[in-house]
């Protein structure tokens, strides 16, 4: 199973211990923070938090406060994360490199964690957020050198879609299998990105990892393709197959390493979910074309046999024997 909810708390401690538990845990989460409870005589906070894959999903509230990340801190190796932010309650107030947002509930807000910045809450919030390491929005085409930070509705469309998605990932995280883990959080990546997106926020459409990005979306959506091939990713991209190679092998595999991978993934996420198909079906149904070579591939890239997983969910049948 993917990562269990964690939970931790500020009641019943002294003023000067909630300050610290308070830092203590967004150091944790993503980096090192000056905390103060303003006015208040305490800093009463909730945090439960997960993973799914290697992003971080939490569910923060606060009274009164201000953090803080000054300049005199900054280590970029510490803080190599973007933040994605739905307030839910209360109001916060934003400023990162001479801009100031008011960030009001539906609100969207994404920002780089490494900059200096300050977030004053003059009273109760509630927030969720996703945590994402820059690595993989690197990988999906965005210039982080030309992030600032973005405020975004949360109210409708593309924005309220994400974040149902990720409140709906919190909550089942703790029963994902780690495969579908990966999945999911691909899946919240790139929902969570399709609201940036249409604001050209970071995006180059014709840098090479937009390029990069683009064929991965070719792929995803050709993946149960059997006559799927760099040809045809090359000509709909209207790239050469040069530089379509040249694309996946910076970043360690081929083309076609990329697709089997895909593919395998998918099969054993329908092997796991007990829908009735044969091990044959599922091959087929992903672009294989040979049950012998399906087997081979498969144990090679997780280590077991197809039919150990499928004989493991499926009460030990026959693994070509469909259950109604």
């Amino acid at each position: 199973m993917s990562d269990t909810v964690h939970s931790l708390s500020t009641n019943g401690l002294t003023p000067k211990r909630q300050i610290q538990r308070w830092s203590d845990a967004l150091t944790d989460l993503c980096g090192q923070f000056d905390v103060d409870a303003l006015e208040g005589s305490s800093l009463e906070g909730r945090i439960n938090y997960t993973t799914v894959s290697r992003l971080k999903l939490c569910q923060i509230e606060a009274s009164q406060h201000r953090i803080a990340h000054a300049l005199s801190r900054i280590r970029l190796s510490e803080h190599p994360y973007i933040k994605i932010v739905f307030q839910t309650h209360g109001v916060s107030h934003f400023e990162q490199d001479g801009l100031h947002f008011d960030i009001m509930p539906g609100d969207c807000f994404a920002y780089d964690v490494s900059c200096p910045h300050t977030i004053i809450s003059p009273s109760l919030t509630r927030h969720e957020v996703v945590i994402v390491p820059k690595d993989l929005l690197k990988e999906r085409g965005f210039q982080l050198s030309k992030m600032a930070p973005c405020k975004l509705s949360a109210r409708n469309g593309t924005g309220r879609i994400a974040y149902d998605f990720v409140h709906a990932a919190f909550g089942e995280a703790p029963t994902l299998t780690p495969v579908n883990a990966v999945g999911v959080a691909d899946a919240l990546i790139d929902l969570l990105l399709l609201p940036l997106r249409e604001t050209g926020a970071m995006f180059d459409r014709g840098s090479a990892e937009a390029t990069y990005v683009r064929a991965q979306g070719f792929i995803r959506e050709h993946l149960r393709d059997p006559d799927l091939c760099i040809d045809r990713i090359s000509a709909a991209l209207g790239c050469s197959k040069r530089y379509l190679h040249m694309l996946f092998s910076d970043r360690g595999m081929t083309v076609s390493d990329y697709i089997w991978k895909a593919r395998l993934q998918n099969c054993r996420q329908e092997l796991e979910s007990q829908n009735g198909k044969t091990i044959t079906d599922v091959a087929f149904s992903w672009g294989f074309s040979s049950s012998s070579h399906f087997s081979r591939v498969f144990r090679k890239y997780f280590g077991i046999a197809p039919s150990s997983v499928h004989k493991g969910l499926h009460g030990g049948m026959p693994v070509d024997v469909v259950l109604e």
